[in-house]
């Protein structure tokens, strides 16, 4: 009889021991299982947040591509400094203003703006504004010098519509 018991506690304690793994295993599963699900809504909050960033730099980029007015100013004809001026550039330039109220401003100031442009050309050789390096820096050169004449808004790009060196 003292087996019998025996036998019974090791049952019963082998049985406790079973439905205390069983509830282990299965809070295991239910910890991993809500453990997943965090990750995947933090992973879908942490997309949708990039997605609706992209898509507002988007617009912006667009709207400040539409917002530029631009402004023609006339043909400039210069010489150019080698060869003792026998050399001469023709160069036709758009400017893209930020603002559109900006175009009464720079109307108003136009003798100013082409004397500084003749100014900058003038003072260029030939193989200063022969390669595509040389061009960008012209317009940036350009940029910076008209920028100064404006006390509101500025000048975004300089564009050449027609560029020719004889």
């Amino acid at each position: 009889m003292a087996k019998e018991k025996e036998n019974d506690a090791q049952a019963a304690e082998s049985a406790a021991e079973d439905r205390g793994k069983k509830k282990r295993s299965y809070r295991k599963w239910v910890f991993m299982g809500v453990l997943l699900v965090i990750i995947l809504a933090g992973g879908a909050l942490g997309g949708k947040y990039y997605l609706d960033r992209q898509k507002a730099e988007t617009a912006a980029a667009q709207k400040s591509a539409s917002d530029g007015t631009l402004w023609a100013m006339d043909a400039f004809v210069v010489n150019l400094t080698d060869n003792a001026g026998e050399r001469y550039l023709k160069a036709a330039i758009q400017l893209e203003l930020s603002d559109p109220d900006l175009l009464p401003v720079v109307k108003e100031i136009k003798p100013k703006l082409r004397d500084a442009v003749i100014g900058i050309l003038t003072s260029k050789a030939v193989k200063d504004v022969s390669t595509t390096e040389g061009k960008q820096r012209l317009k940036e050169e350009i940029s910076y010098r008209l920028n100064s004449y404006l006390s509101r808004g500025k000048i975004l790009q300089v564009y050449f519509t027609e560029f020719v060196i004889q």
